[in-house]
């Protein structure tokens, strides 16, 4: 049984999140917390101090019998992660992301300067990304999560008010990455698993 050891609770002090391409097409996931994130990799900026809420719900089904009132066991039927939070800035990265996918042009009129313009599809398409979650507890605790493959499921409403800067609240749920039966990674840089 362990014992109350208050040096493993881990607080997320600083972090960042990043996306990247899924897939054959996509660059490699760092295998450690030293090794960088490679190009292909973009960091998606300021989120909510609501920060990043984790999400793992199991569907359990009981098989019930005629002979006992609790069920004599259980089958897994489902499983869903997912990852949400609210993006702060507004970008040729983190719109596309919220919107689900596109990109950014520039308008190229005569004397029109500064000026982009994104296209909304009338109909949702695919726009599967890698996802990567990094944070820091301190200067000898680093965490890492990734997820190869996923999609943003959900989004929330996004309020323009005077008092309040705008946010990008999204849902993004992990998708079986196809050949692997791992849907979510963490690394840790923590002596407490040793």
């Amino acid at each position: 049984m362990p014992a109350n050891n208050g040096s493993q609770i881990r607080v997320a002090g600083t972090g960042r999140i990043l996306v990247a391409a899924a897939g054959a097409t996509g660059p490699a996931a760092p295998k450690n917390t030293t090794e960088e994130w490679a190009a292909g990799w973009t960091e998606l900026g300021y989120t909510s101090t609501d920060g990043i809420k984790f999400n793992k719900k199991d569907k359990i089904d009981p098989v019930d019998t005629w002979q006992s009132v609790s069920p004599a066991r259980f089958i897994y039927s489902d499983r869903d992660l997912t990852v949400k939070f609210q993006l702060l800035q507004f970008n040729k990265d983190t719109l596309p992301f919220f919107m689900g996918g596109g990109a950014v042009a520039p308008v190229t009129a005569t004397g029109v300067t500064d000026t982009y313009t994104y296209a909304m599809g009338a109909e949702p398409q695919k726009d599967e990304r890698q996802l990567g979650i990094e944070f820091k507890d301190g200067s000898d605790v680093t965490y890492r999560f990734i997820v190869p493959r996923g999609q943003v499921t959900e989004t929330e409403e996004i309020s323009l008010t005077r008092t309040g800067a705008l946010k990008l609240g999204v849902t993004f749920t992990a998708l079986a990455a196809e050949g692997s039966s791992t849907l979510a990674t963490w690394i840790m840089k923590d002596k407490s698993y040793a």
